[in-house]
């Protein structure tokens, strides 16, 4: 009776456990920030990565968008919910591109899945070349938006040919420059 009663005590904390962890939606934070300054906020999945809050360069290859509904410098909204903080949030377009821009899952170099991480582009992918890829696709990818992202074997959930933006924003006190990638179903006029 004991053996079965510590046998189902292990079972069900492990279950709670990995319940627990695969339901979580801890935020993505920013080197020198707290998850309450700045985290993932609602479509499954950022971990607890560090997300750098300068986003840095857009890989080489990439084409800017000809005439793009937001033209660089616009201020717009957001309606992405990527990172806390971020929907509603005041942005300046400092990027427009035309490309393939993917969600993907994938498990970063520490061993956290990383679900429905939205978004990465066609130049972010090892080997992509220049068709769009299909969903359940397994690629490299070459994006570092997060510690651990670099280098890891993902699968492509989603994708879309939108006009894919590099943003400036600031949320929670916080500032985000060059935050990639917002596509522009994300995006509404300001004002």
């Amino acid at each position: 009776m004991m053996t079965k009663l510590r046998l189902a005590t292990v079972v069900l904390l492990l279950g709670g456990a990995l319940a627990l962890t695969g339901c979580a939606d801890t935020p993505e934070v920013p080197v020198g920030s707290s998850p309450a300054q700045d985290g993932h906020d609602g479509h499954g999945g950022h971990g607890d990565m560090d997300h750098p809050m300068d986003g840095g360069p857009v890989p080489d290859g990439m084409v800017a968008a000809t005439d793009p509904t937001y033209p660089v410098g616009t201020e717009v909204i957001l309606t992405a919910d990527h990172m806390a903080g971020m929907n509603g949030a005041t942005a300046t377009i400092v990027g427009a591109y035309d490309t393939y821009t993917y969600a993907v899952d994938y498990t970063g170099a520490d061993g956290e899945a990383v679900v429905d991480h939205k978004w990465v582009v066609q130049e972010e992918i090892e080997n992509a070349g220049d068709e769009r890829l299909p969903d359940g696709s397994q690629v490299v990818l070459l994006a570092d938006h997060m510690d651990g992202m670099a280098g890891a074997t993902a699968t492509i959930v989603s994708s879309t040919d939108e006009t894919v933006y590099v943003v400036d924003y600031e949320a929670d006190g916080m500032t985000m420059t060059n935050h990639k990638w917002v596509v522009e179903s994300e995006i509404r006029p300001a004002g």
